[in-house]
C-alpha cells in the first residue's frame, strides 16, 4: 500500500511483570513495529486492585532497553504533571533514546483516579484550558532555550530547556479526540498527529472536514496534521481459530468505548489487511492497535509475518 504507514502495539501495562512488558516491546522491535505505546493511569481504571506500573518510568525503561522502537502513551494526562517538568522530562528522555520518544497527551478521561489522588479533576473547559496550555509551553520548550508563557493555569518566566530535543523540529505531539468545539481546534493549533480513538472509527471523514476547516481558519495547512488511528484487532491464523480470539476480545474489549463492533479489526490476515486498505482510503498513515490477547508473542508475530508483509 504505501511505505510511509506505521504500525504500533498499544500495552496497557496492567497485571504484567516488567519482563513480560519488556518481551513485548523488544519483540515488537525485533519483528519491524514502528512504536510501542502504554497508558497513564495512576492505576487500570475500575481496577484499583490490579498491579499497574506508573507510565513515564515505564516508557523511560523501555527505552533504556531497546535500540530502534519508538515509545509514547495514549495518552499523557495534562492535569499530572505541571508543563514545565513534563518538557523537560521529555526533552531528556528524548536525549537518553536518541530521538525515539512520541508525546501523546490529552485532557485527562478518568475522574476517580484524581479524586484518590488528591489532583483537581475540574470540568472539562477547564481540563481542555490546562492542555492547551500544556501544549503552548510545550512547543516553546521544545523550539527554545527559554520560555516565558501567562496562562490561566501557568506561569514560566525566561525558564531555561537546556538540551534542546534531539528530533527536530520537535518530538511528535499526538492529540486524540474528534470534540468539535474544543479538542479539533487544539489537533489543528499543536499537534503533529491526530489520533482517532476507538470510538470514533465511524466518524473519521466528517471529522477530518471540520479539522481541515479549522486548519484554514488559523492558516495551517492540513497535510501537515498526520492521522492516525486506535483500534481494538482480533486476529487469528484461520477461521477455525477465530472463534476463540473474538471471544477473548469480548471479554477485554466489548464494552462501551473500545469501539469493536464499530470500527473494530476481526478477521484473519487478509481481511485486516483489507480494513488496513479501507482507513488508508481515508488518510490513515499510522495504526496503533490493542490485540485480543494482549499482545501474546505468537499474535505478534502473526501480524509481523502475514499483515505488515503485506502492507508495506
Amino acid at each position: 500500500m504505501s511505505n510511509d504507514l506505521r504500525f504500533g502495539i498499544y500495552v496497557p501495562q496492567l497485571a504484567f511483570e516488567y519482563s513480560d512488558i519488556l518481551e513485548r516491546a523488544q519483540l515488537c522491535e525485533q519483528l519491524g513495529f514502528d512504536s510501542f505505546w502504554c497508558f497513564d493511569h495512576l492505576y487500570g481504571p475500575e481496577l484499583p486492585g490490579t498491579a499497574a506500573f506508573e507510565g513515564w518510568t515505564l516508557a523511560t525503561a523501555l527505552l533504556a532497553q531497546t535500540t530502534r522502537i519508538r515509545v509514547g502513551h495514549m495518552v499523557l494526562c495534562a492535569t499530572f504533571r505541571h508543563p514545565a517538568v513534563l518538557g523537560k522530562m521529555v526533552t531528556t528522555l528524548d536525549a537518553i533514546s536518541n530521538g525515539r520518544v512520541n508525546v501523546g497527551i490529552g485532557s485527562g478521561s478518568y475522574e476517580p483516579e484524581h479524586h484518590l489522588a488528591g489532583i483537581p479533576w475540574g470540568t472539562f473547559a477547564e481540563r481542555s484550558e490546562i492542555l492547551g496550555e500544556t501544549l503552548e509551553i510545550l512547543t516553546s520548550m521544545f523550539a527554545n532555550e527559554q520560555t516565558t508563557f501567562d496562562g490561566k493555569h501557568f506561569q514560566l518566566h525566561d525558564y531555561p530547556n537546556l538540551p534542546l530535543p534531539v528530533q527536530q523540529p520537535r518530538p511528535p505531539i499526538y492529540v486524540g479526540g474528534v470534540g468539535e468545539k474544543r479538542t479539533l481546534p487544539l489537533v489543528a493549533k499543536y499537534a503533529d498527529v491526530w489520533n482517532v480513538p476507538t470510538y470514533a472509527l465511524g466518524e473519521i471523514t466528517p471529522k477530518l472536514a471540520v479539522l481541515e476547516a479549522e486548519c484554514a481558519r488559523i492558516g495551517r495547512d492540513p497535510a501537515t496534521i498526520r492521522r492516525s488511528i486506535e483500534a481494538v484487532m482480533v486476529i487469528a491464523p484461520d477461521d477455525a481459530a477465530l472463534a476463540e480470539a473474538q471471544a477473548k476480545g469480548e471479554r477485554r474489549f466489548g464494552g462501551q468505548g473500545w469501539g469493536l463492533h464499530e470500527g473494530g479489526y476481526v478477521g484473519t490476515p487478509n481481511a485486516i489487511v483489507d480494513r488496513i486498505g479501507e482507513h488508508v482510503a481515508e488518510g490513515i498513515t499510522e495504526f496503533i492497535f490493542f490485540l485480543h490477547d494482549r499482545a501474546a508473542p505468537a499474535t505478534l508475530e502473526l501480524i509481523a509475518g502475514e499483515v505488515l508483509s503485506q502492507v508495506r
